[in-house]
């Protein structure tokens, strides 16, 4: 069922192909320069990001690893974790805020006596980008090194290497393939990047393909370059999750916070300065954002915006939406999960996947392959040959933002599922237990926190895309990242600033809730695991 889902779902952005009459054919569009100017310029920025975010991050990160008694070590990577939840659209607002036309940072470079580049542009997505994916590398690249044995770093220590000796021969082996697989998820990311390049891509020269889907709709609405477009962007992340799929990676991956040591290292003044510099440097250049979206949002005339019937209808679309979309992904995950619990328990004796195992077990990832802008152009065409695509919006951003939020979910029900289906398959299989009663009696009470913690991260997720409403939306339906691109396009930025305010606070609350229904979570578990060890007396 969820795979039917899924699939007919990504389905849409294809169908246009088989039904496109009329008007220039795609083998027409071929030597168009618009589409080939957005492949080069869609490859070069997501090849810059990446390198961009990788290099920052290394030394970020081996900093954070060798100097692991650093003061507020793990209020840091918390602090690096946040970017992820962040709304494009409200990151957008802060580094224009800091880097724009009398910014924080660019008026003090200028006043340096030093010429600061237009954030509109080229520069301006490169430092969003290298914003949301510098702590991403940062948190994978921990990850492996912390994955090194003991031994090894121990030993290290111990013959006096070093720095350059101990990065090269010892750190080196466990960062490169850490790097690799943040490098091919950071490409899948900056590839299907849609709300930064609208908003900071500044013209033609600056457009990726998914901003040209959405031009060629929105105001062009030429169908034939929109379906061509999308076919290259599809091609283009599916090579990318290749890549990151060979690589090891996962799309849901930096949520690590590392190990720490339990024995003591020297370290000499020099490197801890060096270290405290890097930390410091990487810590403010991701919080400087969030303090000046604080800040603007305070500066707004909160009370006001909130007086306005259409930031009202905005707020309870967004909600309505949001719940109705992490509603659906949460159903989806957990039939999906259970599918993947059983068909384990079936193979328990025997070790090895079946081939529609693998396959069911990538299905969940295999829908990012198509991004949201590419689904809803589709469903777009698709609906325009026998209704008005306006009056399908509620219906296409809840499903689209589902099936985005579905890996997410996935990835935090899973352990739940198969754990259900190892201690209670059989036995409700015996009882007769199936569908609500199975659910109410044996799945609730073992998963709930897993599915509420779902629940809040798909919601969260839901409320700051824009790529669906931007092509759906309408003054009769609007969300509140619609809602910021429209006053930002007037020249409101301070109600913009007040409604990206808002957002964050909204999504930081749901965060808050996942974060601590994961730490429960945990907690719960340790708690079993000390009990069941102890021995009876």
């Amino acid at each position: 069922m969820p795979a039917l889902f899924l699939g007919t779902l990504a389905a849409g952005a294809f169908l246009p192909l088989a039904l496109f009459a009329g008007g220039s054919g795609p083998g027409e569009l071929l030597p168009d320069p618009v589409v080939w100017r957005s492949l080069r310029f869609t490859l070069y920025q997501a090849v810059l990001s990446t390198a961009l975010s990788l290099v920052a991050a290394v030394p970020v990160a081996t900093a954070l690893y060798e100097f692991q008694r650093f003061p507020g070590r793990s209020l840091v990577l918390r602090l690096f974790a946040l970017p992820l939840a962040l709304p494009q659209i409200v990151a957008v607002l802060a580094i224009t805020g800091l880097y724009g036309e009398r910014g924080v940072i660019s008026l003090a470079v200028e006043n340096a006596g030093l010429d600061f580049p237009p954030v509109y542009g080229l520069t301006g997505i490169l430092i969003a980008h290298v914003f949301f994916n510098m702590p991403l590398a940062v948190r994978i690249v921990l990850g492996g090194m912390s994955s090194m044995p003991d031994e090894y770093d121990r030993l290290s220590h111990q013959l006096a290497m070093g720095p350059a000796s101990r990065f090269r021969l010892v750190l080196w082996p466990f960062i490169r393939p850490a790097l690799f697989s943040a490098g091919s998820l950071i490409f899948m990311l900056c590839v299907t990047s849609f709300t930064v390049v609208l908003t900071l891509g500044g013209g033609p020269r600056a457009t990726t393909l998914e901003v040209a889907i959405y031009q060629a709709l929105a105001f062009d609405f030429d169908p034939g370059r929109a379906v061509l477009l999308a076919l290259l962007q599809v091609l283009v992340t599916a090579a990318a999750f290749a890549a990151l799929t060979r690589a090891g990676g996962e799309i849901s991956s930096g949520m690590t916070l590392g190990t720490l040591r339990s024995y003591p290292v020297r370290s000499s003044a020099a490197l801890r300065t060096g270290a405290v510099l890097l930390i410091a440097t990487g810590t403010l250049f991701v919080l400087l954002p969030f303090v000046i979206i604080i800040w603007r949002g305070l500066a707004a005339e909160i009370a006001d915006l909130l007086g306005q019937q259409s930031v009202r209808d905005a707020i309870a679309t967004s909600l309505l939406l949001g719940a109705g979309a992490a509603m659906l992904a949460v159903v989806l995950a957990y039939l999906l999960a259970s599918s993947l619990a059983s068909a384990a328990a079936r193979r328990r004796f025997s070790g090895t996947q079946s081939a529609s195992e693998r396959l069911l077990g990538q299905t969940g990832s295999l829908i990012l392959v198509v991004p949201p802008v590419v689904i809803a152009a589709g469903w777009f065409i698709l609906i325009r040959q026998v209704a008005s695509p306006y009056a399908a919006a509620h219906a296409m951003v809840v499903t689209v933002n589902a099936a985005m939020a579905v890996p997410f979910a996935l990835r935090l029900l899973l352990p739940a599922a198969m754990t259900e289906t190892e201690r209670y398959g059989r036995l409700s299989r015996q009882l007769g237990l199936r569908g609500l009663a199975r659910l109410r009696i044996v799945t609730w009470p073992l998963a709930r926190r897993a599915l509420l913690l779902a629940f809040a991260f798909s919601m969260a997720l839901s409320l700051g895309d824009l790529g669906v409403i931007a092509i759906f939306g309408s003054q009769d339906v609007q969300t509140l990242p619609y809602l910021i691109l429209q006053r930002m396009g007037s020249y409101r930025t301070q109600d913009a600033a007040g409604l990206a305010l808002i957002l964050s606070i909204i999504i930081a609350a749901l965060m808050i809730v996942a974060d601590r229904g994961s730490a429960s979570q945990t907690a719960r578990k340790t708690s079993r695991r000390t009990v069941g060890d102890r021995k009876p007396t």
